[in-house]
């Protein structure tokens, strides 16, 4: 049962997301009567589920949610703006159960009695009988099969067609929250309908499996419906069941024993005692051989799914890593026997080294996931922030397909909340702002991910009033935090947000004025391996641009020397390699030196000399230099002693106990067993920039 309730809260977990991208239709305006089902099934689903297990709480609030949504469904109710809003306050409370409930935590129920109020107002004719409707006994499902028996009366027989209805639930019809009863009560509801049930296959108690439906129904179903709108009755469990819709010539005669389906109204736990004389069962068991043109609806071949505890995946991650790691050794190995590069060693060590790629690939797809689940998380902090701060934002998202390592998402997501509550609180501006500004009354937010240059690139931007620089270079003034005179770029000042305590807010709110926030950003973003950066522009908004590699296990790096110690970049940020020369050497002071690359100039930077491992060289001339590609264009070269190779290495994450030393981002193991340290090129540069390099325009390289 631990398993089995395990595997209900996963399942929850996608049903929730399937629910919200069904609101975020509603609240589009493109969703269709496809989606609203996909939401009410989904709310249903979970209901169904929870009753399974007793968790009252959750099928109490999903049946006063199903019963609004299953109004709109039958075009009772119009969906306008604030019911969208309901629903997804809906939805976050309904995920809020869930996940009490699966970590034993304090249910909400004050924000559950206020959305139920809220929910009833608009069925308020249900609403009297919701209570009763969902009165749960967690007791075994016990259909009654006398149920309200009548002779059909030959002389009455209708002159409207009559269909034949073959029936047979699949056990994961079950599973997935649906029951009988429902299907066969939608039935009666379509015209005069008549119920057989086939209990023949029902073994005797001891040889019973629970999890099993040995049950079947031939429904004769008479009626002005045409073939397509009975068939629209099993949608809802397409696929999990068998069934078959024939025309029939007349009604069953009374040697088959038939029961009206005038069913009890059974909900989730209600119980249906069984007769205590039962009724012959009937003889057919199979469906029927001679329809014309039946409709049938067999399962789905679904995609197979196997669900795998996180750590399993870990372990073979690690080992993938490990056998990277032996691979570079071996070659090492090789290489220094000395051997032909046309020896079958060698070949076979080709080969080696192409399995190893493949098989290191496969396992990072193994752990990567679409951001998608991040994003939606995103959308109740959008609606929770403004609602604290009055304002009317829109979430708009792109690129939620996008790919990342698992545990990238996990450790994204406190950085992505404060980031989201900053361009609510901050970036937007007030109702009365945005008018007086010409803007439109509601907010936007856009929330994208893509991947560019072997990295993921996750932007937040806002439609506000941008960064009144002004404003904040006085407050760092006034902080002390900067000199008075200094002569800050427009770059420099945005990065001012980033500092410890630093805040913009006039007053402490709930959601900021306490100066904690950016800079706890930043230092996450930098634990990840990645970068963060600012544009703004005054009265269009502002956009904050996260770096972060795809996987935090393996990446291609190359191989450098430097003062003797061996080094490693991210090839992906290495554009191109340089040779120094007296023709593209420029000095512009003493000790400040930069590079011509075509019709730019790039800045120098010493690699030893900034890493601590020497003194600054006498002459760069003839000197190897790697030219480096930010993510906003900006380039820097960085001066090497030597280039060893380019190769896969395991990135090894260094232990809080060590110094977290500017620019080192991690470490690694070499083929000869040497550790060597991987590098953040773009953190070293910016923490040696000379002040004259970064406030000097004309260096910025147009290559």
């Amino acid at each position: 049962m631990t398993e089995i309730r395990a595997s209900f809260f996963i399942e929850c977990e996608e049903l929730l997301e399937a629910m919200q991208d069904g609101l975020q239709m509603m609240e589009d305006g493109t969703a269709d009567a496809d989606m609203v089902n996909t939401v009410f099934r989904a709310v249903h689903s979970i209901k169904g589920g929870a009753g399974a297990f007793g968790l009252e709480a959750i099928v109490r609030f999903a049946h006063r949610y199903e019963t609004v949504l299953d109004a709109v469904r039958a075009e009772r109710i119009s969906v306008d703006p604030e019911l969208v809003k309901l629903f997804f306050r809906a939805s976050d409370h309904l995920a809020d159960l869930v996940r009490a409930s699966r970590d034993s935590t304090e249910i909400p129920v004050a924000q559950g009695e206020a959305l139920v109020v809220a929910l009833d107002t608009y069925t308020e004719a249900d609403a009297a009988q919701a209570d009763e409707e969902v009165e749960i006994d967690f007791q075994p499902l016990r259909l009654d099969l006398s149920l309200d028996f009548e002779d059909a009366d030959e002389d009455d027989a209708p002159q409207s067609p009559c269909f034949e209805i073959y029936f047979a639930p699949d056990t994961e019809m079950f599973e997935n929250g649906n029951d009988a009863p429902s299907i066969l009560r939608a039935l009666a509801n379509l015209g005069d309908c008549e119920v057989s049930c086939d209990a023949s296959k029902l073994p005797d108690l001891g040889k019973l499996a629970p999890e099993t439906c040995y049950l079947s129904w031939t429904i004769h179903l008479t009626t002005d419906v045409d073939e397509a709108e009975i068939a629209s009755i099993f949608e809802f469990v397409e696929g999990l069941c068998i069934y078959t819709i024939s025309r029939s010539e007349a009604a069953p005669k009374d040697d088959v024993t038939t029961a009206v389906a005038t069913l009890p109204d059974l909900e989730a736990g209600e119980t249906a005692q069984m007769p205590d004389s039962p009724q012959p069962a009937p003889a057919q068991a199979e469906p029927p051989k001679d329809a014309a043109r039946p409709t049938t609806s067999l399962p789905n071949p679904a995609q197979s799914v196997v669900r795998v505890d996180l750590d399993r995946i870990e372990r073979l991650v690690n080992l993938v890593g490990e056998l990277v790691i032996n691979q570079a050794m071996l070659a090492q190995s090789l290489q220094s026997a000395g051997l032909s590069p046309h020896s079958d060693a060698m070949n076979g060590l080709e080969e080696f080294q192409r399995l190893t790629r493949d098989i290191q690939d496969s396992v990072m797809m193994i752990r990567a996931q679409p951001v998608k689940s991040l994003f939606q998380r995103m959308s109740r902090i959008v609606r929770e922030s403004s609602a604290a701060v009055d304002k009317d934002v829109r979430l708009i998202t792109d690129g939620e397909t996008t790919e990342v390592d698992k545990t990238v998402i996990e450790r994204l997501a406190d950085p992505l909340t404060h980031m989201i509550r900053n361009a609510v609180d901050h970036g937007l501006e007030t109702t009365e702002n945005r008018l007086a500004a010409g803007k439109s009354t509601e907010g936007q937010v856009r929330l994208s991910a893509a991947h560019r240059s072997g990295r993921v690139i996750i932007e937040v931007a806002d439609d506000g009033g941008g960064i009144d620089r002004a404003r904040v270079l006085q407050i760092a003034i006034d902080k002390g935090l900067v000199p008075a005179d200094a002569p800050l770029s427009d770059t420099e000042i945005d990065n001012l947000l980033f500092l410890p305590g630093f805040s913009t807010a006039s007053t402490v709110s709930d959601l900021s004025g306490r100066g904690v926030g950016m800079d706890v950003v930043r230092t996450a973003i930098q634990a990840l391996g990645g970068r963060i950066s600012i544009t703004s522009e005054q009265g269009v908004g502002t956009t904050f641009s996260i770096s972060l590699p795809l996987t935090l296990a393996v990446l291609d790096g190359m191989v450098v020397e430097v003062a003797q110690e061996t080094l490693v970049l991210p090839l992906n940020m290495v554009a191109e390699t340089l040779t120094l020369t007296d023709a593209n050497l420029n000095a512009i002071q003493p000790g400040v030196d930069v590079v011509r690359v075509r019709d730019g100039f790039v800045p120098l930077f010493d690699l030893g000399f900034h890493l601590g491992y020497r003194d600054k060289l006498d002459s760069l001339v003839d000197a190897v230099a790697l030219l480096i590609s930010h993510e906003d264009g900006r380039l820097a070269a960085l001066i090497v002693d030597e280039i060893q190779d380019q190769r896969q290495v395991v990135i090894k994450g260094l232990d809080d106990t060590f110094y977290r030393a500017p620019g080192i981002a991690a470490a690694t193991i070499l083929g000869d067993g040497q550790i060597a340290l991987i590098l953040d090129p773009s953190d070293i540069i910016a923490q040696s920039a000379d002040p004259t390099i970064s406030a000097a325009a004309p260096l910025k390289a147009e290559a």
